[in-house]
């Protein structure tokens, strides 16, 4: 999967959320919230480099239909970069 790159007009960015063995998400997106071992967090358009490991929660995706995707997870790690979002479950 190819990086995007910072879309400042329309606030979106791309999701992509897969285990080894399948891919739970990959489009486009409002924002994505989790819970690492701090608390609750979101990651919204043009957020800066981040890199966190995810604890069992609920991944709530924002769609750009105005929708919302819940991933049931058991952890695993997130890395956002240039209005990338990856998460890799199962690792």
């Amino acid at each position: 999967m190819e990086g995007s790159v910072p879309d400042k007009k329309t606030g979106k960015m791309r999701i992509h959320v897969a285990s080894p063995f399948a891919v739970f998400f990959d489009e486009e997106a409002v924002s994505i919230s989790g819970v690492n071992a701090t608390g609750p967090f979101d990651v919204l358009p043009q957020h800066h480099n981040f890199i966190t490991l995810v604890e069992a929660c609920d991944l709530i995706i924002q769609t750009l239909a105005g929708t919302e995707t819940r991933i049931k997870i058991s952890g695993g790690v997130m890395h956002v970069k240039a209005d990338t979002v990856r998460v890799f479950l199962n690792v």
